[in-house]
């Protein structure tokens, strides 16, 4: 698993002027803003959170470098889907060291089907480092919670909130860009 998830090619948002497929991709890869904000307003309200795991464990090597931690560093490892209407379009991968589970972010390991985005950017003191997209190949399905036929485009970032870190990635899944209301 570790192997798999390593090997995905994170790039920053110039790198990825010329390889993303098209510009709809890049508006939800490069969009600053809220995705849980984007995908409710998408979903006329029909918006929900499916949460597939909590579990506190060993981060994969580049989100460890990532957050800046040590090999050995433990976090809470929140993976959910992001759901319209019951039809899954994101799933979504957080890291939280065990250092960050204090301040502001002490509660997010316990959020249960509540949206984390919604936590971070209600507060104006939140800072986001750049953007980071890669492709995702069918190959690359043994981390994902749902099997991918077709290669699909995730993004990652860094949040600082009150000098506590967390790493969110999100893939969107080939559902977000084949309905008619994307």
């Amino acid at each position: 698993m570790i192997g798999h998830y390593s090997r995905l090619h994170w790039r920053n948002q110039r790198a990825c002027i010329t390889s993303a497929p098209n510009i709809e991709i890049k508006s939800w890869l490069f969009d600053g803003r809220s995705l849980t904000a984007r995908l409710i307003d998408r979903c006329d309200g029909k918006f929900s959170v499916k949460v597939l795991s909590v579990y506190r464990g060993t981060p994969f090597p580049d989100e460890i470098k990532a957050l800046n931690l040590t090999m050995r560093s433990r976090a809470i490892i929140r993976q959910v889907l992001l759901l319209c209407d019951g039809q899954p379009l994101v799933y979504a991968r957080t890291i939280i060291p065990i250092s960050s589970l204090r301040g502001p972010l002490r509660g997010v390991a316990l959020l249960g089907n509540k949206s984390l985005g919604a936590i971070l950017f209600a507060d104006k003191s939140m800072q986001r480092l750049p953007v980071e997209a890669a492709s995702v190949s069918a190959r690359h399905q043994i981390h994902m919670p749902l099997p991918i036929t077709e290669p699909i485009w995730g993004r990652r970032s860094v949040f600082i909130l009150k000098q506590k870190s967390v790493l969110v990635s999100e893939f969107f899944l080939p559902e977000l860009f084949n309905s008619k209301t994307s």
